[in-house]
């Protein structure tokens, strides 16, 4: 089973990356307080720590998820490689839309980070919310 691990929103696009314990998810908003969610395709992005820990492990070092600059960490799966899959966090439901395209903050990170995110999607996906709820690091998680 995997399980929801971390929850972070930037309440400004490049702000510092605020951590959470929980968060309310709406259609409109994505995850409340974060600047990137109304933004139809890309509302939440979701990190996989088994696809972080190998592309840490690629470069020799290890980083706090939270540099991915990702909405949610999940444990226990990897990453959907499928525009459609829909990821079920309690009553909260997102449609993945995309792929996270690694940036250069990454290499700004490390030498290196960003084009160890690039296989098998390990930069994780881009989601939209199909329906909303509130969610709370712990909580199960499912990947269709």
């Amino acid at each position: 089973m995997a399980i929801l691990d971390g929850i972070a929103i930037a309440p400004k696009i490049l702000a510092p990356m605020e951590p959470r314990t929980e968060a309310e998810i709406t259609i409109e908003a994505g995850i409340t307080g974060d600047a990137r969610g109304r933004k139809r395709t890309r509302q939440i992005s979701v990190l996989f720590a088994d696809d972080w820990t190998d592309a840490c492990s690629e470069i020799g070092e290890q980083h706090d998820w939270i540099k991915r600059r990702a909405n949610l960490y999940v444990s226990g799966c990897r990453s959907p490689q499928a525009i459609g899959q829909i990821i079920r966090i309690g009553s909260v439901e997102l449609e993945v839309t995309e792929e996270t395209e690694p940036c250069e903050m990454m290499d700004a990170i490390s030498d290196g980070l960003r084009q160890a995110l690039t296989p098998a999607w390990r930069g994780g996906v881009c989601c939209r919310v199909i329906s909303g709820g509130t969610i709370r690091n712990g909580d199960d998680v499912l990947v269709d």
